[in-house]
């Protein structure tokens, strides 16, 4: 039974191109013509690097010379897939998603290499609006931290890593000091940009592995991992003093503030809710004692 391959290659929604063993091109379908911008008669007797293709990985690496999937293909005759940007004829470039294959003749010998492109911009824009949403899902709009979902969530991963590992965390509980006073005397643009100025030095002198965000208004939560009451007590400290030593630009005159902390140490009983409510209560204990301090909770006694 005898086929007619170049009318099921024209047919594809794929572009399909073969090239010989210099890789200079010998087909090149309709959709080849409509993914690229290239007609059949541009490309036809070019070779695929020369002003064509020039394929780049997603690090804008030329492949061209000595990385492309084809020519790796062809050299030791295994198939290829990769995901690559192509050039287009108008200049911008095009996600494709490329399958490479060694052309043999009937002896088995390789004369050159077919490959299969498809246009991958679709995907692409649905992979990056997804990964948008999951960010705006998960990060406070204003600051930039850590939002109250994705603290719930990260607190529900501790007691999970709490229970299988045994390591330990804490839990802080963070609240900016007179914050209403500020935001009823230079107003709530004033009020935001302290909340984003501490949330950068927040950002700015937390562990890689730890977590500090925004609760809510001008509370904040740090789930600090690894730790004792010693090392726990000074992460607090430390987040106390630099908010301390931070100045806040205004067109009035540089704005000072201080934070509250309240700490504690998840124990085997506690569930996420009851962590908080504690670091919550020690919170307000340094409010009561004075502000501008930490209060940490050690099961018997009380150290601030």
């Amino acid at each position: 039974m005898q086929y007619n391959y170049k009318s099921i290659f024209e047919s594809l929604q794929d572009g399909v191109y073969f090239v010989d063993l210099d890789r200079r091109i010998t087909y090149w379908n309709k959709a080849a013509e409509r993914i690229t911008g290239y007609s059949e008669a541009e490309v036809v007797g070019a070779r695929c690097m020369d002003n064509v293709l020039i394929h780049i990985d997603e690090r804008g690496t030329t492949l061209c010379k000595g990385l492309c999937p084809l020519m790796a293909a062809m050299e030791d005759g295994n198939a290829r897939q990769a995901e690559v940007y192509l050039h287009h004829k108008r200049g911008h470039r095009v996600p494709v998603s490329v399958r490479a294959t060694p052309l043999r003749d009937k002896a088995g010998k390789i004369i050159g290499g077919v490959e299969l492109f498809s246009d991958i911009s679709s995907k692409k824009a649905l992979q990056d609006k997804i990964r948008e949403l999951e960010k705006l899902a998960l990060i406070d709009s204003l600051t930039g931290l850590s939002n109250r979902k994705h603290i719930e969530g990260e607190l529900i991963a501790r007691f999970h890593e709490k229970v299988r590992y045994g390591l330990d965390f804490g839990v802080l509980f963070m609240d900016i000091d007179h914050f209403k006073e500020i935001n009823d005397k230079f107003g709530h643009a004033c009020g935001d940009a302290v909340l984003k100025t501490i949330s950068e030095t927040f950002k700015a002198s937390t562990r890689s592995y730890d977590l500090v965000g925004r609760w809510g208004g001008e509370e904040f939560i740090g789930i600090i991992r690894n730790v004792d009451y010693q090392l726990l007590g000074k992460v607090g400290e430390r987040f106390r003093m630099l908010v301390e030593k931070t100045r806040i630009e205004n067109s009035h005159h540089p704005i000072s503030v201080t934070i509250s902390v309240g700490a504690t140490l998840a124990v085997p009983e506690d569930t996420p809710e009851s962590v908080i409510a504690r670091a919550d209560e020690y919170l307000y204990k340094s409010k009561r004692n004075g502000r501008n301090r930490l209060t940490i909770c050690e099961f018997g006694k009380t150290g601030n």
